[in-house]
């Protein structure tokens, strides 16, 4: 690390971490042979998934443990269980990811692990001389409450962000969808820079509209005031602006077009080297043009001005602006 004095080990230190590494993987190797030979001999014991525990806790990406560990649960503990006694040791299987994904918050597996989890909580307990669904409701209760732990943790966690989509659309009692909207604001006031509170915001905005709860015209308005923020705040986080651009759809409502063209505009004229700024302006002129002014010349001019500032000012990309000023004049 920075500033970290280096400490020189004397070679007997050097031999002494070598010996204790060298144990290690001896140890590891030895787990994993043990695991695998009890796979293959299809044994569903409790010896058994206590040692793909042990395994999994030094190496939680070994997938093939976790196929084991499920089918040890399938065929050896839960045909001796009861409903209530199954619940609880998946509980006990949830807690172990959560313990894990604190180390490790990015591992596949353990996400799919938990899925699997919920997925098996049995009906109950027996309310009425019938089985309840209180046991999933807790289960998914808490699941979601983890997951927004991860992402208070690690704000831009997209596979939390894409577990959370699926854990909201699996919970026996839905949530209203505004309350998704009124978190995603949290997490966008926080960080303008959140890409994927962004994504997950247009995914609970276009369900809104298709259902009918909110009025697209009236909410897109309303949501052009916080990507005004955000744009205003850091005109160069890609983020606000490639959520714009989906606000925008296709451009067919010209007076909303123009209007955030004069927004961008008055920006640009305070970040005057914003490559955003004219990136945005070029896309949002291009539109006007080929949906309401296919014969403006004005609009042409103001957009091969902007892609050769883009050059001057981007040069890497220089070829995708020349070959959009081609468009631009053929038209």
């Amino acid at each position: 690390m920075h500033s970290v004095k280096r400490v020189r080990q004397s070679p007997a230190a050097i031999q002494a971490n070598k010996e204790r590494e060298r144990s290690k993987i001896v140890e590891y190797l030895a787990l994993t042979n043990d695991v695998i030979s009890r796979k293959k001999n299809k044994d569903w014991s409790k010896d058994a998934l206590d040692a793909t525990q042990r395994l999994l806790e030094k190496n939680p990406e070994f997938y093939t443990i976790w196929n084991y560990r499920r089918n040890i649960l399938l065929n050896g503990i839960f045909p001796n269980s009861t409903s209530e006694q199954i619940n609880n040791i998946l509980t006990d299987e949830l807690m172990l990811t959560t313990m894990a994904l604190k180390e490790h918050p990015k591992v596949y597996w353990l996400w799919n692990h938990r899925r699997w989890c919920l997925q098996n909580t049995p009906d109950g307990p027996i309310v009425d001389e019938r089985p309840s669904m209180q046991w999933r409701i807790d289960n998914w209760n808490k699941e979601l409450a983890v997951v927004e732990k991860m992402l208070n943790a690690d704000p831009r966690n997209f596979m939390a962000w894409n577990y959370r989509r699926y854990a909201l659309a699996s919970m026996p009692t839905q949530r209203p969808e505004t309350a998704e909207l009124a978190y995603t604001t949290r997490k966008i006031s926080s960080s303008f820079s959140n890409f994927s509170a962004w994504h997950q915001r247009s995914k609970v905005y276009t369900s809104l509209w298709r259902s009918g709860q909110l009025d697209p015209v009236k909410s897109r308005d309303e949501e052009l005031e916080l990507i005004h923020n955000a744009i205003y705040t850091d005109p160069e986080d890609q983020s606000a602006w490639i959520y714009h651009r989906w606000l925008m759809g296709s451009g067919e409502d010209e007076k909303q077009l123009v209007r955030e063209l004069t927004v961008i505009e008055e920006l640009l004229s305070e970040q005057p080297d914003s490559k955003w700024c004219m990136d945005s302006l070029v896309y949002y002129n291009k539109l006007l043009l080929r949906k309401h002014r296919p014969h403006s010349t004005e609009l042409k001019e103001k957009c091969l001005a902007l892609l050769q500032q883009l050059e001057d000012i981007d040069p890497p990309r220089r070829y995708r602006y020349r070959e959009s000023a081609e468009e631009i004049r053929r038209s």
